[in-house]
């Protein structure tokens, strides 16, 4: 790992003719090392999620020396991208039913994964043994997601490559998210987590426990922290000021109703059976 991160760094203070040059090769063993798993956008150390920013530097890099291809996929699916930036190859790894799902070469893909039609996983994610990415998914670049997670139709899991020291978005080990719900800007959903259908978590809102009566909120220091086994669900609040007294008006709050137990456990158990 000590050698592949010199030469991004190296790689960082040469001009783009330049880069591209010395850079190829470069990039085609870094794009190897996340399929492997040698090193990851993120990690955990003492129970903190931190990134690794000379990783999303070398997408950066990636993306800055590369030149615009035009690709055939078996005389049927045509399109047009950069030429560091090439599909995951077939061969072992997950299973990818037919449909139209793209995985980007550069990405931990781990042991039974199952991945439904058509999804799309960005360069730089992370994700881990016997999760399911379903139906029309998101997983973007650099996410990090655990063990055992459900990724839901239509679900959106952002990424966050830039600033590339930020944390990107985290969904830890046997998360369930749910259809239509969308993750964004550095969100960190705890494990055991539940998100209902349609709940939405980004850097700007606040997220309302009503179990023990507390808020969560991301500060200058820690970006928002969904708890582990917090059940969340789509919730409003009222709006502030005269007007919107008059008019009934209220703003969108996802709300805390309870924490996972036994019965949750059974509800969100589906995925078993698609496996």
């Amino acid at each position: 790992m000590t050698e592949i991160r010199q030469d991004i760094e190296r790689l960082l203070d040469l001009p783009t003719r330049e880069a591209r040059i010395d850079g190829l090769a470069v990039i085609e063993r870094f794009r190897a090392g996340l399929n492997r798993g040698d090193f990851r956008a993120a990690e955990k150390v003492d129970g903190i999620w931190r990134a690794n920013a000379w990783v999303k530097q070398g997408i950066l890099v990636a993306f800055r020396i590369g030149e615009n291809r035009d690709r055939d996929l078996s005389g049927e699916l045509r399109f047009r991208d950069r030429d560091t930036l090439p599909l995951r190859r077939g061969g072992e790894g997950p299973r990818v039913v037919p449909g139209g799902s793209s995985i980007r070469d550069g990405v931990y893909v781990g042991d039974g994964v199952v991945c439904m039609p058509p999804m799309f996983i960005n360069i730089g994610a992370w994700v881990d043994d016997h999760t399911m990415v379903d139906s029309h998914a998101l997983v973007g670049s650099c996410a990090q997601i655990g063990k055992r997670v459900h990724v839901s139709a239509a679900a959106q899991i952002g990424g966050v490559l830039e600033p590339p020291g930020a944390v990107p978005v985290v969904v830890e080990d046997d998360v369930f998210v749910g259809g239509n719900c969308g993750v964004y800007e550095g969100v960190i959903v705890g494990e055991r987590a539940v998100l209902a259908p349609g709940v939405l978590l980004t850097g700007g809102v606040t997220v309302y426990d009503l179990v023990h009566g507390r808020t969560y909120r991301r500060t200058s220091e820690a970006p928002l922290r969904i708890p582990p086994g917090a059940v969340v669900v789509p919730g409003t609040r009222p709006a502030t000021g005269r007007f919107a007294a008059d008019e009934g008006l209220a703003l969108y709050a996802p709300v805390i109703v309870k924490y996972r137990d036994a019965r949750t456990d059974a509800a969100t158990s589906l995925e078993d059976a698609l496996r």
